[in-house]
């Protein structure tokens, strides 16, 4: 995470100008291969870097390798009784949707789940209670489009196509 575990390339003046006390980790390999449990190749990711869609897409390339089942490990507690909690669980069911992929979330406060490759929660614990999450978990295979095109290509489609629109936009209002 940009600001979390590792400061930007060319931002060090900024954390030093504002006196964050920030460590300095390097970045990890964008097709980190997963791990092999039980017959299935999980892909773990950290907190909020579920956020980030093309990143674990990277993981579907090449398709024999791809993940079985996500899993995202979170130490959340800092955000306290907030809508984080809620959105960090609608993150995760967000990519179980795209890629396809049942994930399974431990947090320490927030949402401890098991979502399907719908991205439906199967099974949760209650927030900010301590428990044990018992719950079956079936790994899955193939390819959506999602995973092909942002494994290989990242969000670069999806940004040209966006200026692609402001600027046949602007043209057409220029032409009014």
């Amino acid at each position: 995470m940009p600001f979390g575990e590792f400061i930007p390339t060319g931002f060090r003046w900024f954390t030093e100008l504002m006196n964050i006390p920030l460590g300095d980790f390097n970045r990890g390999r964008l097709r980190a291969p997963s791990f092999e449990v039980g017959g299935q190749r999980v892909a773990p990711n950290i907190c909020y870097e579920d956020l980030f869609g093309e990143e674990l897409a990277a993981r579907f390339v090449p398709e024999e390798q791809a993940p079985t089942i996500l899993a995202n490990l979170s130490n959340i507690g800092w955000f306290g009784e907030t809508i984080a909690v809620d959105q960090h669980l609608e993150i995760s069911r967000m990519r179980s949707l795209e890629l396809q992929r049942p994930m399974v979330r431990a947090t320490n406060t927030g949402a401890t789940a098991v979502i399907d490759h719908r991205g439906r929660v199967a099974a949760a614990l209650p927030p900010f209670q301590r428990g044990t999450l018992d719950a079956e978990v079936v790994g899955r295979s193939g390819q959506t489009p999602f995973a092909a095109w942002a494994g290989q290509l990242g969000l670069w489609p999806l940004f040209a196509a966006g200026v692609a629109t402001l600027l046949a936009t602007g043209l057409g209002r220029r032409r009014l």
